[in-house]
């Protein structure tokens, strides 16, 4: 039974990503993951570049990247806008709370010296994206700066999902399911793999003030 209905599963998502239309799912939920780190983006770019490495899309690989670097961009500048929005509530809760302040403060100081790799990184990240673009919103990043970099980060993931599957699902032409498996696989192992080594290595910290739990928390707060 559960095989019959997996069976199908990859059947239907064959057929979709085949499709012309697909390549708009792609730049809506790379859009939408950038604001909602619940939505699966990269496997949807991932699915992409399988229906290209095994001949069944109608459309390009460059075209999948293009449109999963273009949501994944303009839902960074919207998390950006975001953040900036809100940016008065968080400064008026740190003025009234030292720790608060003094996390805003940490948060600001590591994007200004290293904030562009970060951004890069936390692509890669889930809810890194996220928490680092809401910062760069939050601690009034310059906007041009921000987007230059959410740009080449943008890019570099797209290009990094697409292209992956496009390479490990070219020896499984004949197989779709068998190419999509491998290729989610290949892409499940190298994330964790730098999650692993950024941990070990301590290099990327967290960035405490920008977590969604604390953003709601300075907006609602009565007396902010």
């Amino acid at each position: 039974m559960y095989a019959g209905i997996i069976s199908q599963l990859f059947d239907n998502l064959d057929v979709w990503s085949s499709n012309y239309w697909y390549l708009g799912v792609i730049f809506g939920l790379a859009y939408l993951d950038s604001v909602l780190p619940i939505v699966p983006s990269e496997l949807c770019v991932i699915i992409g570049g399988v229906a290209v490495s095994t001949g069944g899309a109608s459309y390009s690989l460059w075209l999948v990247i293009a449109c999963g670097a273009a949501g994944a961009f303009l839902g960074d500048n919207s998390a950006y806008g975001l953040g900036k929005l809100f940016a008065d509530r968080f400064e008026r809760r740190a003025s009234r709370k030292a720790g608060f302040r003094k996390r805003l403060q940490w948060a600001h100081d590591q994007l200004e010296s290293r904030g562009g790799p970060l951004l890069i990184t936390a692509r890669f990240i889930p809810g890194g994206r996220t928490a680092l673009t809401l910062a760069s919103g939050i601690t009034r990043q310059p906007h041009r700066w921000f987007a230059g970099w959410a740009a080449i980060a943008a890019v570099v993931w797209a290009g990094y999902a697409a292209g992956l599957a496009y390479v490990i699902g070219k020896p499984f032409a004949d197989n779709h399911t068998a190419a999509l498996l491998v290729a989610f696989g290949a892409a499940l192992v190298v994330n964790v793999a730098i999650e692993v080594v950024r941990k070990v290595r301590g290099h990327v910290k967290p960035v405490a003030v920008p977590t969604l739990e604390v953003m709601e928390t300075a907006m609602t707060d009565p007396q902010t």
